[in-house]
Order: structure tokens, then C-alpha cells, then sequence
């Protein structure tokens, strides 16, 4: 009797640890796409068009995700993680308001930077109960931050954890008109409403962005 050659003798399912690493590579080709295509344009996006800015087969995006939601949950998750960690590292500050401001700024830039962040958690353009789910989890650190300031006395007392979103909310309003004129604009507006929510002070806080001047008020709003 001949020997087996040694692709006969292979067992059937050896090919399956290169194709498990390449299709783990493609998976994370395609979330880093989603990534940016999701912060540039925002989730008004097919999977088609995050295949093609991955350098991937439209059927490989496919059969790594079912439908853009799935892929929607899979970028954010991270962001998400990132969210709750800035939260931590807020509470972890010496000084309760430092904290705050601290954590007021730091989720104000990721979501000036990322469209895509801003439409899944504050603008409603995405599935309600997914949207709600991560505001949840991410509601606890943000609550225990907004508690130790208002206990040290430095926070009004009369703020609320839903205030957060609500404040987030009108800041994207901001980042979202200005965003083609003037993008850091919308520093000026969260330091105003930063000095709104401080208990005393004895004076107001510098202004870190000028306000618009005729010109850029038009562009913006236009």
C-alpha cells in the first residue's frame, strides 16, 4: 500500500487556524474602519461603504457582522469602556470640582472628535434601547462623580445626574454647527456652563475660546 501523501494525511479541519487568524484580522480591519468612518461621517453609513475603507470584500464584512447595528455595537463598546474610565479617573482626583470640570471636558473632546459617538449617545439617530443600554452603564460613575462634588459643596446642590446628558446634549448642538468653522468653540460654551453650576467663585473663569465674530456666527448657523 502507497504512503498517504501529506495532504491526505492532514486531518480535514487544519486549515482552520490560519482562516480563524484571518478572520480575526478582517474583524478588526473592519471595526478600525467603522472607527473612523463612524467619526468623520457620522452612522448615516452602509456596511458597503465601511467594507470598501476597509480594503475588504463587501461579503467578508458580511459574515463577520450581520447588519451595521451589530458592527455599531462592536465600535462603540470600546468607546464606551473609555467613557466609564474617564468617570473613574474623575473620581479618583484629589479635588472633587477638578474632577468634575476634568471629566466635563475630557467627554466633551471624544465627542467633538467622533460624530458617530455623538449620534449613538446623545442625537437618538440610532436604536433607542441600544442607546438607553449604554447610557445605563455608563450613568453609576458619572452619578458618583456629580455626588462627591455636590457633598464637598462646591457643585450646586440642586444637580442631578440626568443634568450630565442634558448639558453633553446642548454641546453637541454646538460641535455639530461649528464644527466646519471653529471646533474647539465649544470649550467657551461648557465653561460657562461650568461657572453656572459652581456653587461660589469669586470670579469668573477665563474663557478659553473667543466668541464668534459676525462672520463665523453666520458660517456656523447657516
Amino acid at each position: 500500500m502507497s504512503r498517504p501523501t501529506a495532504s491526505a494525511a492532514r486531518p480535514e479541519n487544519s486549515p482552520a487556524r490560519p482562516l480563524r487568524a484571518d478572520a480575526e484580522r478582517n474583524r478588526r480591519r473592519i471595526i478600525a474602519a467603522a472607527q473612523e468612518v463612524f467619526a468623520s461621517r457620522g452612522l448615516d453609513v452602509t456596511l458597503d461603504d465601511i467594507a470598501r475603507h476597509a480594503g475588504v470584500g463587501v461579503g467578508t464584512a458580511y459574515r463577520r457582522f450581520a447588519n451595521r447595528e451589530e458592527l455599531i455595537d462592536a465600535v462603540f463598546e470600546s468607546a464606551l469602556q473609555r467613557l466609564i474610565g474617564l468617570a473613574e479617573q474623575a473620581l479618583a482626583h484629589e479635588d472633587p470640582w477638578e474632577g468634575l470640570v476634568q471629566l466635563f471636558f475630557a467627554t466633551g473632546q471624544d465627542l467633538a472628535e467622533d460624530r458617530g459617538l455623538r449620534a449613538f449617545l446623545l442625537e437618538g439617530t440610532h436604536a433607542q434601547e441600544r442607546a438607553a443600554a449604554a447610557r445605563e452603564r455608563l450613568t453609576p460613575a458619572v452619578s458618583a462623580v456629580i455626588a462627591r462634588a455636590r457633598q464637598s459643596g462646591q457643585l450646586r446642590g440642586d444637580i442631578e445626574p440626568t443634568d450630565f446628558p442634558l448639558f453633553q446634549r446642548m454641546l453637541g448642538v454646538v460641535m455639530q454647527q461649528s464644527r466646519g468653522v471653529t471646533p474647539q468653540l465649544w470649550k467657551r460654551y461648557l465653561t460657562l456652563i461650568l461657572d453656572g453650576l459652581r456653587h461660589d467663585r469669586d470670579r469668573p473663569t477665563p474663557l478659553p475660546h473667543p466668541a464668534l465674530d459676525q462672520d463665523e456666527f453666520d458660517q456656523t448657523v447657516r
